[in-house]
């Protein structure tokens, strides 16, 4: 595994046109600030190639989206290294305008194609976004989210709206800046329908953002929001049994969000 502390060469920053004498590590990332340029360290070529074509086109109003930089000779990676514009902010717990830049996030992706690169996607994450949309099966540790998720699953139905790339890990990913539009940062493909990206970032702020269920009640107005919700909520339910990582505390975080999404469906 990539080391995060990996200073990116001067060779990669002066590639895409940043000032090597004046690199710093992001915090709490792999990530480094170089002038106005973010440098990350690429683990996978095909979704960070994917990435920057995808959202070098995307554009939509109220919102700040790290766009990819090129290198001087026109390539998005260099010595496996990637750069996109920064974009200022810090995470907040302002659920409302996170679900509101999913919104605006996905009306910008509704057109893009499925990634390929999905289908191979084996980590955590992937598996259990497959488990909750009832394309895999696999035991999970009821101790760890198990039990709840074997509560909830049964209320499954049906969800008939069109899939297109939607993203899937937004609130830990937006940056607000005072009063300036949401920034929109390491973006995670998956190809569900566009108003799920919305339902994860509200699961993921009861869960863990300190919002609380009337969050759910002001977006009742998007389609399917409660089956939506309960696919979130398995998801990341499923995630947590399955990660050897997972905490007692995120759990906590996930049956509060749970018993929220259990009393709408």
């Amino acid at each position: 595994m990539r080391s995060t502390l990996e200073r990116p060469p001067e060779r990669v920053c002066s590639a895409f046109g940043g000032d090597a004498g004046a690199v710093s590590p992001l915090p709490d990332s792999s990530a480094w600030l170089c002038g106005d340029l973010v440098l990350k360290p690429v683990k996978d070529r095909s979704r960070t190639l994917w990435t920057a074509r995808a959202l070098d086109h995307v554009e939509e109003p109220g919102l700040r989206v790290a766009k990819p930089v090129r290198a001087s000779d026109g390539r998005w990676i260099v010595g496996d290294w990637s750069a996109w514009r920064y974009v200022a902010g810090t995470p907040e717990h302002r659920a409302d305008g996170a679900l509101l830049a999913a919104v605006k996030l996905h009306r910008a992706t509704a057109d893009l194609p499925r990634p390929d690169f999905l289908s191979a996607r084996d980590d955590v994450d992937a598996i259990a976004d497959r488990i909750a949309w009832e394309e895999l099966d696999r035991p999970l540790d009821e101790a760890k989210g198990g039990r709840w998720f074997e509560v909830l699953a049964p209320a499954r139905r049906p969800v008939k709206l069109p899939l297109q790339v939607a993203h899937g890990e937004l609130l830990a990913g937006v940056l607000f800046d005072g009063d300036a539009a949401p920034g929109i940062v390491d973006f995670v493909p998956y190809y569900r329908p566009g108003e799920y990206g919305a339902a994860v970032a509200a699961v993921d702020a009861l869960a863990w953002g300190g919002a609380t269920g009337d969050l759910l009640d002001r977006w009742a107005h998007l389609p399917e929001w409660p089956q939506l919700l309960l696919r979130a909520v398995l998801f990341r339910l499923a995630g947590n049994a399955l990660n050897p990582r997972s905490t007692g505390a995120a759990l906590d975080g996930l049956r509060a969000a749970a018993r929220e999404v259990s009393a709408i469906l």
